[in-house]
């Protein structure tokens, strides 16, 4: 049966019906796969937005100072390597996002506990001040 209210067991289901834990040592391995998991989001979130300020850092260069009306097409376009990753990892770091979000609506208080710890740890390790407020600045999106 689903919880669906906040519960605190050693037993959970999370994700898939084959991730069951009923003992400790299960339990506690899920808490720390979901904190390293968090973690591990805040990271690729860090090297998407690294990424992303290393190729707006070439477009502005002095040549496109000179030539504004020239600097898409030195950017690279569409197809910049540098576009492609960050779409790639936008895009993994979006599943990734997803299953989190689907692990804390297992409804159990560790799981909900270690996610929100490990994308604290997470963002202290891997996130400065400075890639926020370009995120800010550059996202109009409220939900991002």
């Amino acid at each position: 049966m689903m919880h669906m209210t906040f519960y605190w067991s050693k037993q959970v289901t999370l994700l898939v019906d084959s991730w069951r834990t009923s003992s400790w040592t299960g339990y506690v391995l899920t808490l720390l796969a979901c904190l390293i998991a968090s973690a591990f989001y805040q990271y690729l979130e860090n090297l998407r937005l690294r990424i992303k300020i290393s190729s707006a850092g070439k477009q502005s260069s002095s040549a496109q100072i000179e030539a504004p009306l020239l600097q898409k097409r030195l950017a690279g376009g569409k197809w910049s390597v540098a576009r492609l990753a960050g779409a790639l990892l936008f895009g993994v770091n979006s599943a990734i996002g997803y299953l989190l979000m689907l692990a804390i609506m297992s409804f159990n208080g560790g799981v909900f506990v270690a996610v929100v710890l490990g994308l604290t740890v997470g963002c202290f390790l891997f996130r400065t001040a400075d890639e926020d407020l370009t995120l800010v600045v550059d996202n109009p999106c409220a939900c991002a």
